[in-house]
């Protein structure tokens, strides 16, 4: 349930934010910058309140990585990552309704490109390395923050504005807004966005071979 909600809440952020800056802007770049203070915001939020409860994931990125490294049963990441889906799918939809849009339309905004794919890898990488080095560290009270920041600054210096979560990436395509993606692109998305986990579990490895008490 914790999954669900938070992923929801998530989801609604990142769509809801988008649709009412553009609505309020024409500048591609305040768009931008307050849909990514909007998810920020969001995420800060969202973990503090559900990582007592569920770990807080809502990326199914993260809920393989921490399978990997032998900290959650493998048993439980299918269920993870089906309720992560159905959360973003219902907060996309939440979120085309609250502003009065048909509750699925297909978005048309294609993202493609070697240098987006790329920028996904990265940014699904550093996002991965965030929460991995700090939990494995012993300082997994810093982690809320942590993504926060990371996930809001990656919304500026990675080209494809940082979607780094496969569930988000299924959700954001059926909004055709500024926060859309075409279902054409996303599966390109998906694949970097694993390449990018697979990488950073190797350097937490590497760095972090055991987990602080």
């Amino acid at each position: 349930m914790g999954e669900f909600i938070g992923t929801a809440f998530l989801l609604a952020g990142v769509v809801g934010s988008g649709i009412m800056a553009e609505r309020l802007s024409s500048d591609v770049g305040v768009v931008l910058l307050a849909n990514a203070a909007a998810t920020a915001g969001v995420l800060l939020i969202i973990i503090y309140m559900f990582a007592p409860v569920s770990g807080a994931h809502f990326n199914p990125v993260v809920t393989l990585t921490e399978a990997a490294l032998g900290d959650r049963r493998w048993a439980e990441v299918l269920p993870y990552i089906v309720t992560q889906t159905a959360g973003g799918v219902f907060g996309t939809i939440l979120a085309n309704l609250m502003f009065d849009l048909e509750a699925v339309n297909i978005s048309t905004k294609a993202r493609d490109g070697s240098h987006l794919w790329l920028a996904e890898v990265v940014a699904t990488y550093g996002l991965v390395l965030v929460v991995f080095m700090l939990v494995r560290s012993g300082r997994t009270q810093l982690v809320a923050g942590a993504v926060a920041a990371y996930i809001g600054a990656a919304y500026w210096f990675t080209a494809s504005t940082s979607f780094a979560n496969p569930a988000v990436t299924a959700a954001r395509t059926l909004s055709d807004t500024f926060a859309g993606i075409d279902p054409a692109s996303a599966p390109m998305f998906v694949v970097m966005q694993l390449a990018g986990a697979a990488l950073a579990w190797a350097t937490v490895r590497l760095m972090y071979p055991t987990a602080a008490p």
